[in-house]
């Protein structure tokens, strides 16, 4: 079984993208989805020990989270070392239940990847980016969003062209999605071939 790692910086299109290889049949993790998953059950309790007065009704309030963790290195690496354990213990499930229905391949969505992950420990790592316009457009025009904050995010993240230079596959989302899904069965073609093998460490 192939293993792909998804990753992108914000705005990239790296959800859209996701979407499209679970349309061509590869089952997807998402690891922010594992995550609201957990904060709503399971994490909630542990980080209401760790952080007093995050969460409420049992699950986490992410705004009062926040404002215990952004900015702080350390309370981040402590909320950290509480949810990592958890997702992982999710997504080896999901990898179990994958292999056991016979799939050629999974996507796993993350969008720390580099940051906070092991790249070699898949098969491909892909990619998701756009020109630095596009990324900026896109994400200010979220609700909420101001752009102070997109620097903020930015900042926590490794630079694109850092990405894109250690990837084994890029998907450029700024040339409409058409394009992107085009790019999305290249990339299923060529990890499928028998005898491909990964190209970088």
């Amino acid at each position: 079984m192939i293993v792909l790692g998804l990753t992108g910086s914000v705005g990239m299109g790296k959800s859209t993208t996701a979407q499209m290889f679970v349309a061509e049949g590869v089952p997807m993790f998402d690891a922010d989805a594992a995550v609201h998953r957990l904060y709503a059950g399971e994490a909630a309790p542990l980080i209401e020990r760790e952080f007093p007065g995050t969460t409420s009704n049992g699950a986490v309030d992410r705004e009062k989270l926040s404002a215990h963790v952004v900015g702080k290195p350390e309370a981040l690496a402590r909320l950290e070392k509480l949810v990592h354990p958890l997702v992982g213990k999710l997504r080896a499930e999901f990898m179990h239940e994958a292999q056991q229905s016979g799939a050629k391949a999974v996507l796993l969505d993350i969008p720390l990847l580099f940051e906070t992950g092991d790249p070699s420990k898949f098969d491909a790592v892909i990619v998701v980016s756009a020109p630095p316009e596009v990324q900026r457009e896109r994400v200010l025009a979220r609700p909420g969003m101001t752009a102070e904050k997109f620097e903020a995010i930015l900042k926590r993240q490794l630079p694109d062209s850092e990405k894109r230079a250690r990837a084994d596959f890029v998907i450029d989302t700024g040339q409409g999605l058409e394009f992107a899904r085009k790019q999305v069965k290249e990339v299923l073609a060529a990890v499928t071939t028998p005898g491909w093998a990964r190209r970088k460490s």
